[in-house]
């Protein structure tokens, strides 16, 4: 249910759950209710049991009562009902009216008093819901705000606590992270000062929920464990399991499987209504058949199917048959059941229920889902019948996510069935879809599963595929080209949990006329890269080997380059990624007098330094300058390079468990000895000292040479510094005003002793992240811990090389890093090719 509601419908003891075996009629009910208050909480038990249709119709017959006996007082709050159903339906614009006439009505009101300002709070807290649902973001955050301030001038606590909730998460929608979560944080603070009772402890779930959703997970778990102890103090079996759901989810985004495990199962047992009750069930489920624990999955199907008999047709119920739907393909795909014809028969209930309860938005769910059964055993004709059912509801409703998905879905089949064209023209519907929906994507708390590793970067990856199966169309070429682009700052998004970055697309003919960008993109069954040298058409080549191939050798590479392994491995492994990426743009590389790569690397691939790529007799190192870029979308356009004026800080001692790096003593000198700089070593370099720095003086370079992780999770990506460690999440707010323009950007970034988490395939998404959260126009980073000595002397090198104004930044780096390899003692990549440049390479 929607915060919204829980102030629209405030009465506690109606139950979660239908009983009746079928639904009555709605005009049979105004025969036998004679007072409209029955109507109303009639209403309210059809809507809390996702029964929107019928307590839509309700409702209407309640509103008709009103208008005859011109009630006005009453019309408003049903309209207030209403509009939130109509919501819910899918009928934004039947909802926006309703709302207005609400709106209308309260305008006529002679007297205000608590009664008619709680009624104008609840309609705006409404109003605010449709208008995000329109995109109207910023007008839905000022309509909370008013509403809050009513309520907390008529001392409606409950009501003003979800409206600033509703606020933040439409900051979220907004990018803004850091202010949703000052929001959030100091709700959790107001709160705590109220004394212990259920309201609170259901105000600290609520906002655990909120602050998982804009993933701030030990804060979420903070405050639903405060709610868990209230919960437990007043012994209601339905709030303690509630928490314990929420806490399950928690634990498992922070992959402590068996934890979640026990608290859906303590949830299970203590919740007293059957659909929480089914909810913890198919969490337990769901995680049991991701960690491929066959047995007791099996186990616990019985359960589940006794609580559906409980249950009457409504969208919770519905959607849970789909989750329920998913898991069971998943097990029938992995262990060859009979479990298909259960997925088929509960999918075709979901629809005929949804149908039954008029609810378009689950049936178009439903049909989508059944559409992926069917495309999955083969019988593509039905398959493809039930996603064109699905998308025609779908976009009936403007629904974008769903017409993302049916769309990628038509795609597919059309693919299987050999309909190339169409398979086309379907995915272009659903990244069209999915462009227009990027900010919520990132949010989204689905009724069903909708992650972007399974749901959303396949569509991308497959839309490719289909664009660059055959020649070399300009056109197919250039919208390839464009998705990639997309799938970068979409895998950015994801990651921040925020759509923060902000997008200038600029084309390389205007940049750099001696610059190539090279792009490459893992797919299933091959590697796929497109070429773009300026004033020339686009070019693309592919190697036909499976993703799993591709990973495992660029693994392979990573490992033996990072630690500095046997130099004939890393000779074959490099020599083989160059056939892969380099090899066959060589004669037109030359032939247009390229002098620098641009790489926008996808997947495992930007873990390896493209620097460090072999011919067979030379390194790429040795050829071209090299640096990386999250796609041109995202190029930061360069200063005029001034006279170089450098913030440096670093730790040269052991701290917090890392070991020590004397030679940032000498690096820091070497970097500063001749130029204007400020230096923070040691005790002198805190998160507060580097802000003050930052702030009181437009310096164009920092330099920051201190231990740092590079992690897919934002939480694990941070720079060390003397007392403490800044996250990634930090930077936003450090460089603050460079990225607002209050003073001047910075040219660059160099960060020297950083290295990715081992393992991780998506670590280098903290380093582009740095690099954007920080505004830089140029990151330096490296990608291992290099010897500590090495680093020192290829940074003075790389300073030296820079202050010759004739020198972009990407040949002073790799000015600096021939000089070191010249060294015998430092030949090996694992000294020098660590360091990328990532961003503007001039």
């Amino acid at each position: 249910m929607s915060l919204i509601l829980t102030i629209l419908l405030v009465n506690k003891s109606i139950p979660a759950v239908a009983n009746q075996s079928s639904l009555p009629e709605s005009n049979r009910i105004v025969q036998q209710l004679s007072e409209t208050s029955d109507l109303l909480q009639q209403g309210k038990n059809y809507y809390q049991n996702g029964q929107y249709a019928e307590a839509a119709k309700v409702w209407e017959n309640t509103l008709n009562y009103y208008q005859e006996k011109k009630e006005v007082v009453s019309q408003v709050q049903v309209l207030n009902y209403l509009a939130t159903v109509y919501k819910d339906l899918g009928k934004t614009q039947q909802s926006q009216t309703t709302i207005a006439e609400s709106l209308n009505l309260l305008k006529t009101f002679k007297k205000q008093d608590n009664q008619s300002n709680l009624l104008l709070a609840q309609a705006l807290n409404t109003q605010g819901t449709i208008q995000i649902l329109q995109g109207q973001t910023e007008t839905a955050i000022d309509t909370w705000k008013q509403a809050a301030a009513i309520y907390d001038r008529i001392g409606d606590k409950t009501g003003k606590l979800i409206s600033q909730i509703n606020q933040a998460q439409g900051l979220e929608t907004l990018g803004q992270y850091r202010r949703a979560k000052t929001l959030l944080e100091e709700l959790v603070a107001e709160l705590q000062n109220q004394p212990d009772s259920l309201l609170k402890a259901q105000g600290l779930r609520s906002l655990g929920v909120a602050l998982q959703t804009v993933g701030d997970l030990q804060e979420s778990y903070t405050a639903l464990e405060k709610s868990l102890v209230i919960s437990q103090q007043f012994n209601s079996r339905s709030d303690v399991s509630a928490v314990l759901f929420s806490l399950g989810n928690i634990a498992k985004d922070l992959q402590k499987y068996d934890v979640a495990l026990t608290d859906y199962q303590k949830a299970v047992s203590l919740s007293p209504e059957p659909q929480a009750k089914l909810e913890a069930q198919l969490n337990q489920f769901s995680l049991l058949v991701k960690l491929q624990r066959w047995e007791p999955a099996q186990a616990l199907i019985p359960a589940i199917e006794t609580n559906f008999a409980l249950l009457s047709p409504s969208r919770p119920a519905i959607y849970a048959k789909i989750n329920f739907a998913e898991s069971l393909i998943v097990i029938e795909r992995a262990r060859d059941n009979l479990n298909a014809a259960k997925a088929a028969q509960l999918l075709a209930q979901a629809i005929q229920q949804a149908r039954e309860i008029k609810d378009p938005r689950a049936e178009a769910y439903s049909l989508q889902q059944l559409g992926k059964l069917y495309q999955q055993n083969g019988q593509l004709t039905d398959a493809k019948k039930l996603t064109q059912q699905a998308q025609k509801i779908a976009q009936e409703m403007d629904a974008a996510d769903l017409v993302a998905r049916t769309a990628a879905q038509a795609g597919t089949i059309a693919q299987e069935q050999g309909d190339i064209k169409n398979a086309i023209a379907a995915y272009e519907i659903a990244f069209n879809y999915l462009q227009s929906l990027r900010s919520d994507l990132v949010a989204i708390n689905a009724d069903v599963q909708f992650d972007f590793r399974e749901s959303i970067e396949p569509i991308y990856r497959d839309y490719v595929s289909l664009l660059l199966e055959k020649g070399d169309d300009q056109n197919n070429l250039k919208q390839a080209r464009q998705v990639i682009e997309a799938l970068q700052l979409a895998e950015l998004d994801n990651y921040f949990k925020d759509a923060c970055v902000d997008t200038h697309p600029v084309a390389i003919d205007q940049i750099d006329v001696q610059a190539a960008v090279i792009y490459p993109i893992i797919l299933s069954d091959r590697l796929e890269v497109i070429l773009s040298i300026p004033n020339q058409p686009l070019h693309h080549y592919s190697t036909q080997l499976s993703k799993k191939q591709v990973e495992a050798t660029l693994k392979r590479l990573y490992s033996y380059v990072s630690r500095g392994y046997i130099r004939e491995e890393s000779f074959r492994l490099s020599q083989k990624v160059y056939q892969w990426l380099i090899a066959p743009a060589e004669a037109k590389l030359n032939s247009s007098k390229v002098t620098t790569l641009v790489f926008v690397l996808d997947g495992f691939l930007r873990n390896v330094p493209m620097a460090a790529l072999h011919d067979g007799d030379r390194y790429l190192l040795e050829k071209y300058s090299v640096a990386l870029s999250p796609g041109l979308r995202l190029f930061p356009q360069g200063l005029e390079r001034k006279k170089l004026g450098v913030l440096a800080a670093g730790l040269a001692e052991a701290r917090q468990g890392f070991s020590s790096l004397p030679a940032v003593t000498g690096e820091i000198k070497e970097v500063t000895a001749k130029v204007e700089a400020k230096v923070l070593l040691n005790q002198k370099f805190t998160r507060d000292s580097l802000k003050i720095a930052l702030d009181n003086q437009p310096f164009p370079i920092v330099h920051l040479a201190t231990h740092g992780q590079f992690s897919s999770n934002p939480k694990e990506t941070f720079l060390l510094t003397w007392s403490d460690r800044i996250s990634i999440l930090d930077f936003d707010r450090l460089f603050q005003k460079r990225r607002l323009g209050i003073l001047e950007p910075i040219e660059l970034l160099v960060m020297s002793a950083c290295q990715t988490a081992a393992g991780d395939n998506r670590a280098t998404l903290g380093l582009a992240g740095f690099a954007l959260r920080s505004g830089a126009k140029s990151t330096i980073a490296s990608l291992w811990s290099v010897n500590d000595e090495s680093t020192s002397n290829l940074m003075k090198e790389f300073y030296q090389q820079l202050s010759n104004p004739k020198l972009s930044k990407a040949e002073a780096l790799r000015q600096a890093q021939l000089k070191i390899k010249a060294n015998p003692a430092y030949e090996h990549p694992y000294f020098w090719a660590a360091f990328v440049l990532v961003g503007n390479w001039l």
